[in-house]
């Protein structure tokens, strides 16, 4: 499976409506200093609101907006079944420490999700996935200077060129056999009472072709068993993104900085429809110039629990001329 170029084709591909909007804010890491807020009240607001056309507030948690918008994204090639049931995915890996708080609320009413099953999987710092190390295109090197072409605060439009075969994305695209048994990075937790869940991971890194993102999905009406969570369906499948300031910063340290793969900037990806917290953009909290020391990350999906997407059918489309397939 290819996935797509653009947004355009995101907002008729599907008749769910899926909702993503700014978490509740978190608790600063650490004690003292500046904090870093990402994802601003513009990104958060004129979507659509609390109130709709009638003024009447929407059900839900107090001050929370409740979107009815579409954030269906594609699985891409990586992604294995919910065996890993736990909520520190981070192992031995080394990098930022993030911790991803989400909220899963139903679309239709506001109400939390309750003991829905949400999956998390990224890259690690040199943008390498568990299960398919052969196949991944991060890089890692020596010297501690990024490369040329790592992160910059201006993009450069977007990227050419087709990933090569194997990769994320291979060219060819599809679901990939995996080519090994570790499985950092990976993790499946039921969400609580009030719809939440929390994860414990590291700061993703990247690979040619796609910005930094956690890959998610939600699933409903199954059970925790031994072998993991079984039966029921997907509602949602979908991805996260990082603001550039945060990625930018991350670069910094160690071991990002040693990524010596291409960087594709946020607006250059071509699976973000760079409609902010409502297309998937984290709001990220850490202390000024100390983001080594920790990251805290929250947001608020909302799905038709009625409904189902795989992520497997994203229909692909191109969106100009430069367009070309990307990883996932």
């Amino acid at each position: 499976m290819t996935e797509a170029q653009g947004p355009a084709h995101k907002r008729n591909m599907t008749r769910r409506r899926a909702v993503v909007a700014g978490g509740a804010a978190v608790a600063a890491v650490g004690i003292g200093g500046a904090i870093v807020t990402t994802a601003s009240a513009s990104q958060e607001s004129g979507k659509s609101g609390a109130s709709g056309k009638s003024g009447k507030k929407q059900p839900g948690t107090p001050g929370e907006a409740c979107y009815k918008l579409t954030s269906e994204t594609t699985e891409g090639p990586y992604y294995i079944d919910a065996d890993k049931i736990r909520r520190d995915v981070t192992e031995d890996k080394e990098g930022i420490p993030f911790a991803l708080r989400i909220k899963v609320i139903d679309s239709e009413s506001c109400k939390p999700l309750r003991r829905a099953a949400v999956d998390i999987w990224h890259c690690d710092a040199l943008g390498i996935y568990s299960g398919y190390e052969a196949a991944s295109q991060g890089g890692g090197g020596g010297g501690g200077t990024p490369p040329s072409g790592a992160p910059t605060d201006a993009p450069t439009g977007t990227p050419t060129g087709t990933p090569p075969s194997g990769g994320p994305g291979g060219g060819g695209g599809g679901k990939t056999d995996p080519t090994d048994e570790n499985r950092y990075l990976r993790g499946t937790w039921l969400t609580d009472h009030d719809g939440f869940v929390e994860f414990k991971t590291v700061f993703p890194g990247w690979y040619r072709g796609r910005a930094v993102h956690i890959h998610t999905k939600v699933h409903v009406g199954g059970k925790m068993t031994d072998a993991g969570y079984e039966g029921g369906h997907t509602c949602h499948t979908g991805q996260f993104f990082f603001d550039e300031t945060s990625v930018l910063a991350s670069a910094e340290v160690a071991p990002y900085a040693t990524n010596t793969t291409e960087r594709t900037t946020l607006t250059e990806d071509t699976i973000y429809d760079q409609s902010g917290v409502t297309g998937g953009l984290l709001k990220l909290r850490y202390k000024k110039d100390r983001i080594a020391r920790g990251v805290q990350a929250s947001i608020t999906v909302g799905v038709d629990p009625d409904d189902t997407q795989e992520g497997e059918d994203w229909v692909t489309s191109t969106s100009s001329a430069s367009a070309t397939p990307s990883a996932s």
